[in-house]
């Protein structure tokens, strides 16, 4: 008869499970510890007005890192978000503010303030998908060109000059309210649930996940992975076009200089620390919700509680690496 030790057996399998766990549920427990914090040591932290900055803050980061998520999952990354925000921020108030053509109807214009830039930036985001696709060049040196090159660009259209306006038209936006909600957070969550639905119920949704997954083995299964990829850096183009405006209606003033700066940062950031592989093959729309939601969390408990927000930038590092690790770790057992 042959005995079996199991005495290590159930510790592995506890281990394995915790870091599982982890992984899943880790973004959750940690938005919920930083509320619970809050809760106990910063002031009036439960007021409206607190509640509303940190969406506020929030919602241009969230916009721009589902874009990030789609990327991501294909086995992509987009560098060039940014620059696209300052692009889009740059086209609008001239749209509006007859800079670039006079139009006489003022609504005509508004209208055109918002579709105008966002095709603008799908069109960067298609150049990006060519270059990733047709001249397979690695993601992060593709999208490198516009991260430098976008925000030039950006300052050429605006021959670096402040644009100051006030129209609340355009502003509704950014100021306007939806149902008592702020209307970039309703924006925010109507593309994160947009997003979800997309990549849970739509062929499309699999067929990103499985060019991440095993490109070879998706390329072998019929699916067209070179329009996938070029999809998803549209898509990203889009959404970092729609941030952009967000900004600039928030701000009342775009400047190329600071629009979107260290966004893609902060998108990749929230991606990461919200559970999806940046490896590919995985997409998880809530958990970059939920990252981007710790991040902007993180930060306004630094500061509230006297901490220089310089530190929220080392707090934000560790955070990825963890992530990163935990995921890594998971994956593995």
């Amino acid at each position: 008869m042959t005995i079996t030790d199991t005495s290590s057996a159930a510790p592995t399998v506890r281990k394995l499970s915790s870091l599982q766990l982890a992984s899943r549920y880790g973004t959750m427990l940690a938005l919920l510890l930083l509320i619970l914090f809050n809760l106990a040591m910063t002031p009036n932290f439960l007021s409206w007005q607190t509640v509303n900055v940190n969406l506020t803050q929030v919602a241009a980061i969230v916009i721009v890192a589902t874009g990030m998520t789609l990327v991501i999952a294909t086995g992509g990354i987009d560098l060039s978000v940014g620059s696209l925000m300052a692009i889009s921020g740059a086209v609008a108030p001239m749209i509006f503010l007859d800079t670039l053509v006079p139009i006489a109807d003022p609504v005509l214009a508004v209208a055109l303030a918002f579709v105008l830039p966002i095709l603008v930036t799908m069109a960067f985001g298609w150049f990006n998908g060519m270059l990733v696709t047709r001249y397979a060049i690695q993601p992060i040196v593709a999208t490198l060109v516009l991260f430098i090159a976008g925000r030039g660009i950006a300052q050429v259209i605006t021959n670096g000059n402040l644009q100051v306006f006030k129209n609340p038209g355009f502003q509704f936006i950014a100021m306007g309210q939806i149902a008592g909600i702020p209307a970039q957070v309703a924006l925010m969550l109507v593309v994160a649930a947009a997003a979800f639905a997309v990549m849970r119920y739509t062929m499309f949704g699999r067929q990103v996940l499985a060019v991440g997954g095993n490109e070879k083995a998706a390329r072998l299964a019929g699916i067209p992975v070179r329009r996938i990829k070029i999809l998803v850096y549209v898509i990203s183009g889009a959404l970092a076009g729609l941030a952009g405006l967000v900004v600039v209606a928030r701000n009342s003033a775009s400047d190329a200089n600071l629009v979107g700066l260290g966004m893609e940062l902060d998108a990749i950031a929230a991606v990461a620390v919200g559970g999806s592989l940046l490896s590919g093959g995985r997409a998880n729309i809530i958990g970059t919700l939920l990252g981007a939601l710790v991040i902007q969390l993180v930060r306004y408990t630094l500061l509230a509680n006297g901490v220089p927000d310089a530190a929220a930038l080392v707090v934000k590092a560790g955070l990825i690496v963890l992530a990163v690790y935990v995921q890594q770790r998971a994956d593995r057992s």
